[in-house]
């Protein structure tokens, strides 16, 4: 055994306090996308991460040299606990363990340590991190992973920035679009127009948030070009187009409910337009087994009635038995998704409450979980909604104030909370126009 101030350690604890921390960030970055759970519940999730990551740190320097460099090139799980733990190290050694793990990370580790870099404090941010985009044999996503933590950590510079927005990696152009985007960088016309028109979703998807972001006319309209082409991986433009809360844009998506490549993801817009038109449609989709329960989610995100009680379903259970072989799609994810867990509708219960409140409620009025959509609605949502809702509805925030207020909604409740309270003490009158209005170009 060790010695660490006149202590001898046991190793076995110390091991047992990486497991478990390891474990217990899996369940909290699960809640982060559940359907089932609110911010004050991963509040509590992250109580005992954070006592296990601090066990850790109090280690000091023996257990980060025995178990904590070696967890680096570990199960991601176990390297977000080991990299959290070395970065909120008092001794420099600590973070410069997880600056030297990075450039011979493998692409699954890198992922880890990207999440704990971005959770990490900016003080905890090894200064010579830039210096890994001079890396000639640098994987694209070590370049991501340090755009996107510069960006996340408001570190980023337009010398550093600028040369990876037409970086021949898509997933290196679009974490040097989000980290430009935070920084409230000018970005070139041309430049943007490039990502636009990638074939590449992430790409684009990451230059639409950007250009809007920014201003750009011509991100919304290569949003409304997605939905055009009716082609699947349009998720974010088809959110977008739901949370401009235009009607001719609600239209366009009721128009596109029917095809069953898209339905998925127009439901989920459709829950974030707070359009009776879309409530009415989502009440139809109630009956349809296979959509049933997104179109049940919507439709409460809407008009602000919980599935529960007389308005639940009760879930089949589910059958075991194998398809013919002939009838089995063996390339299907059948994985657990977030959406398993929300509740299924009662059809006519549902229908009968909404045909009487469907007559107090105004048709040209944009809804927000009953409530007529404001500011100070959109505000409260982030605090209320299913972790899996707010996502969107900081998207929203951040698009309004055209990205001056980012609640960083996979950070620490912490950090969410305390940036929250910062966005309630800005003028309504800074977010109260759609983001679709006054775009430029």
């Amino acid at each position: 055994m060790a010695e660490h101030s006149g202590r001898t350690l046991r190793w076995d604890i110390y091991e047992e306090h990486l497991n478990e921390g390891a474990f217990r960030w899996t369940q909290r970055e699960k809640a982060l996308d559940a359907p089932d759970y609110t911010l004050e519940e991963v509040a509590e999730l992250e109580e005992p991460v954070a006592a296990h990551v601090d066990a850790l740190v109090l280690g000091g320097e023996p257990v980060a040299k025995r178990l904590l460099v070696p967890a680096l090139a570990d199960e991601p799980e176990r390297v977000v606990a080991a990299a959290l733990a070395l970065l909120g190290a008092e001794e420099p050694s600590g973070p410069a363990a997880v600056l030297a793990a990075l450039p011979v990370a493998e692409p699954p580790a890198l992922v880890a340590l990207r999440r704990a870099l971005e959770l990490s404090s900016p003080a905890a941010i090894p200064a010579d991190l830039p210096s890994l985009l001079k890396k000639e044999d640098g994987l694209p996503e070590l370049f991501a992973l340090v755009l996107d933590t510069l960006g996340s950590h408001g570190l980023t510079t337009a010398p550093l920035c600028t040369p990876f927005l037409a970086h021949p990696e898509p997933q290196v152009a679009a974490a040097a679009l989000r980290a430009a985007s935070r920084a409230r960088l000018p970005l070139d016309s041309s430049v943007l127009q490039r990502a636009l028109d990638s074939g590449e979703p992430a790409l684009r998807d990451a230059a639409i948030v950007a250009g809007l972001l920014g201003g750009h006319r011509s991100a919304w309209a290569a949003c409304q070009a997605v939905a055009e082409s009716r082609t699947p991986g349009g998720r974010l433009p088809l959110l977008l187009l739901g949370m401009s809360g235009d009607e001719r844009d609600v239209k366009r998506l009721l128009e596109l409910l029917p095809d069953a490549k898209l339905q998925r993801d127009v439901l989920w817009a459709l829950g974030f337009s707070g359009r009776m038109a879309a409530a009415d449609a989502c009440v139809e989709l109630m009956r349809q087994k296979p959509v049933a329960a997104l179109a049940g989610e919507a439709f409460s995100a809407i008009t602000g009635l919980r599935l529960v009680e007389q308005y639940a379903a009760v879930r089949e259970e589910e059958d075991d038995a194998l398809p013919p072989l002939e009838e089995d799609d063996l390339d299907a994810d059948l994985s657990a998704k977030p959406e398993d867990s929300l509740p299924l509708p009662q059809p006519d219960t549902v229908t009968a409450w909404w045909q009487e409140t469907r007559q107090k409620l105004d048709v040209k009025q944009r809804y927000l979980a009953g409530q007529p959509f404001t500011p100070q609605a959109l505000l409260e949502a982030l605090v209320s909604a299913p972790m899996r809702r707010r996502h969107a509805l900081a998207l929203e925030l951040a698009l309004r104030s055209r990205g001056a207020i980012l609640v960083p909604t996979r950070g620490f409740v912490s950090q969410q909370l305390a940036t929250w309270k910062e966005a309630r003490s800005v003028p309504a009158s800074s977010i109260s126009r759609p983001f679709a209005e006054g775009l430029r170009g």
